[in-house]
């Protein structure tokens, strides 16, 4: 009885990564850009998400710093996601919607890039995030849903928003897992160049 629905959410996600392929391509290569400049000029990377995006954003952090496929020195990335004494704090304070927005007040700094993950595109703590790092003077990669959302309205030229075409969070979650790995493996190429075959 199940086994139909579950492969039917097989072909449904491969359906969708190969129609968005092509479109999130151009997109995906924009922001293994901004991270190679940022890393390459001794800036660093923030990640951020609520719930599934959360995880993904620490995902993100620890291929980043620790490794990809390669091993290869360690690269700066922090999730914000990661302090429960912060969060408890300020959403007992009722000032959740400011715990990414006063880490990168803290930590950021002109030239490096916060990445934020979001299957909705609306979260307003992941709205004052964006406009955190917009006053440092950073670069902003946003991981979206379907757009246009209230995220990639904030954004500015330098920015660069991939926008999953889809209304489902299953499917765009799937999408943001392989775009994270695109990047890991974008940069890995830029900073140690082609890996032999296997």
């Amino acid at each position: 009885m199940f086994e139909q629905r579950i492969q039917q959410q097989f072909f449904d996600s491969a359906d969708l990564l190969y129609a968005a392929a092509e479109s999130l391509s151009k997109p995906i290569n924009e922001a293994a850009h901004a991270l190679v400049g940022c890393i390459t000029a001794g800036g660093k990377v923030l990640s951020c998400g609520n719930g599934a995006s959360a995880s993904q954003a620490q995902q993100f952090a620890a291929e980043f710093m620790g490794r990809f496929e390669r091993e290869r020195p360690g690269l700066a990335a922090l999730a914000l996601t990661g302090n429960a004494a912060m969060f408890t704090a300020l959403g007992e304070q009722g000032e959740f919607d400011t715990v990414y927005a006063k880490q990168i007040q803290a930590l950021g700094q002109p030239g490096d890039v916060l990445l934020v993950l979001s299957a909705s595109g609306s979260p307003s703590s992941l709205l004052a995030a964006v406009d955190a790092a917009r006053a440092k003077d950073m670069v902003v990669l946003v991981l979206t849903g379907r757009a246009p959302n209230l995220l990639t309205a904030r954004l500015a030229e330098t920015d660069v928003a991939i926008s999953v075409p889809h209304d489902r969070s299953a499917r765009v979650h799937e999408v943001h897992t392989l775009i994270v790995h695109c990047l890991c493996d974008a940069v890995d190429l830029q900073l140690l160049g082609e890996q032999d075959p296997l």
